[in-house]
């Protein structure tokens, strides 16, 4: 189970292999994307908190980045944190998202992007709930749901 800890060393000394690459040119990113996901996917943009119904959204599913389809949760992992964004105690996996310390607008916080493609997710920080204590607090923009597990 992933960690705060192990959060802040991979930020610090550098994040796990992806399992794979996507890479594509600025222009194939706008040309995929909608304006709104592409803003906060490639340009690090936040949305406007509680601007999506996915933070209320709890059935049974996957949600997979929206850039590259990499899985990225499990709705059993998701909770509502009251802050506007969808929210998840930890990642399907410990390799698909890449952590970066993030010190913009006077706060120090720690960035979440897709390992594979590098699309800024959201943030992380370690006041969720247990057993992991962490919340991926995450742009609804950046992700897609994916049927049933």
């Amino acid at each position: 189970m992933l960690t705060w800890d192990e959060i802040i060393r991979r930020a610090d000394a550098g994040n796990v292999e992806p399992p794979r690459r996507v890479e594509k040119t600025d222009d194939e990113w706008r040309a995929q994307l909608s304006p709104a996901s592409y803003q906060v996917t490639r340009h690090a943009a936040t949305e406007r908190a509680f601007s999506s119904d996915m933070c209320s959204r709890f059935e049974p599913g996957r949600y997979e980045c929206v850039c590259c389809g990499t899985l990225l949760f499990d709705a059993d992992q998701k909770f509502e944190s009251g802050t506007g964004w969808p929210s998840f105690t930890q990642p399907i996996t410990d390799d698909v998202i890449a952590y970066h310390v993030d010190r913009a607008y006077g706060m120090v916080r720690v960035e979440t992007v897709c390992n594979v493609c590098d699309a800024h997710l959201g943030h992380v920080f370690p006041d969720g709930p247990p057993p992991t204590g962490l919340r991926f607090c995450m742009n609804a923009v950046a992700l897609s749901r994916v049927g049933d597990h």
